[in-house]
């Protein structure tokens, strides 16, 4: 996490930051990794995710879809093995989804603090509302791993810095909203699906947290709640 400076008097924190993309370029390409050819323990799962023939038995067509999932959303090793990271992944995808357009109907986050960003971690997802109304999401976002977990309860945006730079890690953590000790809502440049997750912060694509600037303010409520998976 990186050391927030200090301005106008606001005190100095830690913020969650998740390094770029494991996968890089070099001088010379990197060798794309072979498909295995063994059926994994969620295989049938797996296959009716992708839309691949359901029978439990890994093909070379198989293979490259689930590979190409992996590759897409950051999942190591990308070798096309339907394993239990990759169907983690495809199950939250499926769970998310299912939410529609009712991310508070278990009625978990506040309804009588006016407008609030709400972020449950279980099901990885975020969206602001104003009072009963939803005003924009839910949207997958990117929390924080196993002993970097994004803590819960309910917080203010305390600070607000559009163009923070991680002073650990030097990368850029555009449209920052901290909220908690350093921990913020910021965008990456990441499949929200890419594990195992932040070191604390709450990640986003860059059009969603550009939206979450303009919607939200310093002072605004924030309520995290849930469990990330894994965690």
């Amino acid at each position: 996490m990186g050391d927030i400076r200090r301005r106008s008097a606001v005190a100095v924190g830690l913020t969650g930051l998740v390094a770029p993309l494991a996968l890089a370029f070099s001088a010379a390409p990197a060798q794309a990794a072979s498909c295995t050819t063994q059926a994994g323990p969620y295989q049938k799962q797996v296959e009716k995710f992708l839309g691949r023939p359901v029978d439990g038995r890994q093909s070379t067509a198989d293979c490259k879809a689930i590979q190409a999932f992996q590759n897409k959303h950051g999942i190591t090793p990308a070798v096309g093995y339907a394993g239990s990271v990759t169907w983690g992944v495809m199950d939250l995808m499926n769970k998310q989804k299912a939410v529609g357009n009712k991310p508070n109907r278990d009625g978990k986050c506040p309804t009588n603090k006016g407008r609030i960003a709400c972020v449950d971690l279980s099901l990885q997802l975020s969206w602001i509302q104003d009072g009963g109304k939803l005003v924009y999401g839910p949207v997958p976002v990117r929390t924080g791993r196993k002993g970097f977990v994004t803590r819960t309860g309910l917080k203010k945006i305390y600070w607000r810095d559009i163009d923070h730079v991680s002073s650990v890690y030097n990368v850029p953590m555009p449209y920052s909203q901290f909220f908690d000790g350093g921990q913020a809502f910021h965008s990456v440049n990441l499949s929200m699906w890419n594990p195992p997750g932040s070191h604390g912060c709450v990640n986003m694509t860059p059009t969603v947290a550009k939206k979450y600037w303009s919607l939200l303010k310093t002072g605004d409520d924030v309520f995290v709640y849930g469990r990330k998976p894994g965690t």
